[in-house]
């Protein structure tokens, strides 16, 4: 496989709460894509040029769950995952050196 058809995915999540008309809590849990390209990493709201993206960090959970931390030049964002994120890291750092 080539350097320009390589990417990686991985699956993140995102927790609505919201309020229904009988004043309980309602939370719903809604699952997208990850994926580190070599020009971009691409999320279900926004797309980085590789440029732009600075770092990638992870923090586990003891509950097999952790957070995949986007270093931007726009800020920091959380991604809620459930599975280990180091091939994508991996890929991401190798489109960063390379």
């Amino acid at each position: 496989m080539t350097k320009e058809t390589q990417h990686t995915i991985l699956i993140y999540m995102e927790v609505e709460r919201k309020i229904d008309f009988y004043y309980k809590l309602q939370k719903i849990t809604t699952y997208h894509e990850l994926t580190v390209t070599p020009t971009a990493v691409i999320t279900a709201k926004a797309e980085y040029t590789l440029n732009s993206v600075l770092d990638v960090s992870y923090k586990p959970f003891s509950s097999q769950t952790g957070i995949l931390y986007l270093h931007t030049n726009q800020g920091v964002f959380p991604f809620y995952i459930n599975s280990s994120p180091q091939k994508f890291i991996d890929t991401f750092r190798s489109f960063k050196i390379g």
